[in-house]
């Protein structure tokens, strides 16, 4: 694993989607079999998520990776170095905005990333075309901000960075540098990583749908989980 780089997007992909953002699970053997295939591979394994880096710390505790957190707005290199940060972008009047507009129903979840804000209407699907209409027209007037839209969540924020401008940045870094970045994600925030894996001489594998750039296709998280535990035996791993 000396010549490959993993990049790891999180909800929807190591982790199953759960109806709550807090409820998600992540399996004791899945911290296993990261520890080890990053320990192999010179710590160039970094998990790619909408989450701050904070809660993926929280998450996947006590395993601590180099990481790239909220859409991009954070980056860590490495076990023990400092994360990285992008200014604070959404402005006050918009972030009330975005919070009363969830205050419809109990069951839409807030999830306020800094950079960056989450609305979760999972527990409450009947919701998703009056927020989605609500959300464009919040921002209809901020050139620099971006709306993407998940599978039952809705992120905004701003357009100065992505996840897929973070990994061009994670990627000229050591240990990273070098390598073939292998990538795998499964939803909208994702496509901009597919997006610059050419330029990087690298591979991309999608979950649970076809994404434009992708080689293949995961039916779904427990497959990637399947593929990693094998990935770990063939490099020397023992169960």
């Amino acid at each position: 694993m000396t010549r490959t780089a993993l990049l790891l997007d999180v909800d929807g992909t190591l982790v199953d989607i759960a109806p709550t953002p807090t409820d998600v699970v992540v399996p004791s053997a899945l911290l296993r079999v990261l520890a080890e295939l990053t320990e192999r591979a010179g710590g160039a394994v970094a998990l790619v998520s909408g989450r701050t880096i904070e809660t993926i710390d929280r998450l996947f505790s006590p395993l601590v990776t180099p990481a790239i957190g909220g859409h991009g707005a954070e980056m860590r290199i490495a076990d023990g170095a400092a994360v990285l940060q992008r200014p604070f972008l959404l402005n006050d009047a918009l972030r009330e905005k975005l919070h009363r507009l969830a205050e419809a129903d109990p069951r839409i979840l807030v999830e306020d990333k800094s950079h960056s804000i989450a609305l979760h209407y999972r527990l409450a699907p009947e919701h998703e075309a009056v927020l989605k209409d609500g959300v464009s027209g919040i921002v209809a007037d901020d050139g620099d901000i971006e709306v993407l839209v998940g599978k039952s969540v809705i992120d905004v924020k701003s357009k100065l960075f992505s996840k897929g401008s973070a990994v061009m940045e994670l990627m000229a870094c050591e240990p990273f540098a070098g390598r073939m970045p292998i990538f795998i994600g499964d939803d909208t925030t994702d496509e901009s990583v597919f997006a610059v894996l050419p330029e990087l001489g690298g591979i991309g594998y999608s979950v649970g749908r076809s994404i434009e750039g992708a080689s293949g296709t995961f039916e779904s998280p427990q497959d990637v989980r399947d593929w990693l535990t094998d990935l770990w035996r063939r490099s020397g791993g023992r169960a």
